[in-house]
């Protein structure tokens, strides 16, 4: 018998695969749906999404809604837009400071499975470094983010909006000039129930 999203939604509940490794214990953080449309795939939750259960719960998350362009109601309409890191619970803190990366048992574990159960997502966000390396095989961020053009219609990556990425996005005037304005374009588009737009390079100056 066909899985269920209900079954498997309980079984990552109910995970312990990488409990011995979790510092605050296993919560998963994932929203999804069967009717989304746009997926949000990105690293890992931290503290404070572990705390409340709430995806992007924190100010990465609004640095990203920023970015696409829509505000909280939208964001977290699981109806529409699915929430899914590589890692689906707070792997701790590393000694030198920032979060540990994503558990590598978790994509492999859960990934495929939930996928099979969002038939209908148009267009994947590759949020930061570790989503962009399982999803994508992209190595380099800032490259991988700058050539988005080479991964649409089906994938559109991004940096992590960590407070990080405020020196990288002055640095990289590119993102703000090219990349942003085409992201808000391809995600109206997803929920508006169209198709994902061609995005035309730039004029040369």
């Amino acid at each position: 018998m066909a899985e269920t999203l209900e079954h498997l939604l309980d079984a990552i509940r109910n995970c312990q695969t990488c409990a011995a490794h979790l510092p605050l214990g296993p919560r998963p953080v994932l929203h999804v749906s069967r009717t989304a449309r746009l997926l949000i795939a990105s690293q890992a939750p931290g503290t404070k999404v572990h705390e409340t259960g709430q995806s992007f719960n924190d100010a990465s998350g609004d640095r990203l809604r920023a970015w696409m362009g829509i505000d909280r109601t939208t964001f977290y309409d699981s109806s529409r837009i699915a929430l899914v890191p590589m890692g689906l619970c707070y792997p701790g803190r590393l000694p030198q400071g920032g979060d540990c990366p994503p558990r590598p048992e978790c994509a492999p574990q859960w990934r495929a499975r939930i996928m099979a159960q969002m038939p209908d997502i148009e267009l994947t966000l590759v949020v930061g470094s570790y989503a962009q390396r399982h999803i994508l095989g992209a190595r380099q961020v800032t490259r991988c983010c700058l050539d988005f053009r080479h991964y649409l219609p089906r994938y559109f990556p991004l940096p992590h909006p960590s407070w990080r990425t405020g020196a990288w996005e002055r640095r990289t005037p590119q993102f703000g000039h090219d990349v942003l304005p085409a992201l808000r374009a391809c995600v109206q588009a997803v929920l508006a129930g169209k198709p994902v737009p061609e995005i035309l390079p730039p004029d040369p100056a």
